[in-house]
C-alpha cells in the first residue's frame, strides 16, 4: 500500500496530506487517477480539490482538468529556503544599492502577491519608504512585484490581472490593464521591468527576475528610487541587474 493510500485511511487533514503526498511523486494528474492512487473517492477527492485551488495550494489546467502544485505550495517552499534566499541573494542588494544609491529590494511570490523579504538601503537622502521587509502587494504593482508577474506562467497573466485590478484599481488608477500587459510585453522583450509614474507619482523602479535551477522564477531583485534616477541610468542599471541574475544563477548551480 502506498504512502498516499495510507493517509487517506485517516482523518479529514490525512486526506488532504495523501494528495499532497500523491502530487508531490507525480503531477499533473486527472481526478480520476487522483482517486485511484488514493482509495479516495471521487466526490471527496474533489471536494479537497476543489477547497485547495480555491486557495492556490493546487491549480488545475486543460479539459479534463490535471491537478498540480499552486503558487502557495511554491511560496511555501521558497520560504522554507528564505534564509538560505536572503544570505545568498544579499550581496547584490549590497552591491546594487551601493551603485544606485537608492533601495534594493528582494521579492518573492506568494499567490498572486508579491512580498518584499529583504531590503538594502543606499546613500542617497531621498530613499522611499514604501516597501518594508514584510510588505505584501498584489502582483504588477511595482517593478519586482510586475517581474514576478511577467515570467509567470502565460497561462495564469489573465486571472492575476483581474485579481490586481479588482483589489487595487482605486489606489492606484494609473495601473491599468492596458498598461500591464504593455509592460510584461516589454518586460518580456528587454529582459527587465522600467515602471515609472505608475504606481506612485514621480517614482520609478527596474528590476529583474531570478530564476532557479530549472529556469522557474523564485524571486525578482529590483532598485527603487525617485523617477529621474531610475530613467537616467537605465541601461546601467538593468546591466547591472542582470549581472547580479547571473551571479546568483552561477552561485544556486554551485550550491547544488
Amino acid at each position: 500500500m502506498s504512502k498516499a493510500m495510507k493517509l487517506a485511511q485517516g482523518n479529514s487533514i490525512d486526506k488532504v496530506c495523501a494528495i499532497f503526498s500523491l502530487l508531490s511523486e507525480r503531477a499533473p494528474l486527472r481526478l480520476s487517477e487522483i482517486s485511484h492512487a488514493t482509495g479516495l473517492n471521487r466526490v471527496t477527492a474533489l471536494r479537497i480539490l476543489d477547497a485547495l485551488s480555491k486557495n492556490d495550494f493546487i491549480q488545475r489546467s486543460g479539459n479534463p482538468p490535471r491537478y498540480t502544485f499552486g503558487p502557495e505550495v511554491t511560496a511555501m517552499a521558497v520560504n522554507s529556503r528564505l534564509p538560505n534566499l536572503r544570505e545568498l541573494v544579499r550581496p547584490s542588494l549590497l552591491r546594487m544599492a551601493d551603485l544606485s544609491g537608492d533601495v534594493a529590494l528582494l521579492s518573492v511570490r506568494s499567490g498572486t502577491e508579491a512580498i518584499c523579504v529583504d531590503r538594502m538601503t543606499g546613500d542617497y537622502p531621498i530613499n522611499s519608504r514604501m516597501m518594508e521587509i514584510g510588505t505584501r502587494r498584489p502582483l504588477a504593482i511595482g517593478a519586482g512585484s510586475m517581474a514576478l508577474l511577467a515570467w509567470a506562467p502565460t497561462s495564469e497573466h489573465d486571472a492575476i490581472i483581474e485579481i490586481t485590478l479588482s483589489r487595487a484599481a482605486e489606489s492606484y488608477p494609473r495601473l491599468t490593464r492596458e498598461v500591464i500587459v504593455e509592460q510584461i510585453q516589454l518586460a518580456r522583450h528587454k529582459g527587465y521591468v522600467m515602471l515609472l509614474d505608475v504606481v506612485i507619482e514621480k517614482l520609478g523602479g527596474i528590476a529583474c527576475p531570478i530564476y532557479d535551477l530549472h529556469g522557474n522564477v523564485i524571486a525578482a531583485i529590483s532598485v527603487t528610487a525617485l523617477r529621474e534616477r531610475i530613467a537616467d541610468r537605465e541601461a546601467e542599471l538593468a546591466t547591472a541587474l542582470i549581472q547580479e541574475q547571473h551571479r546568483i544563477k552561477l552561485m544556486l548551480k554551485q550550491g547544488q
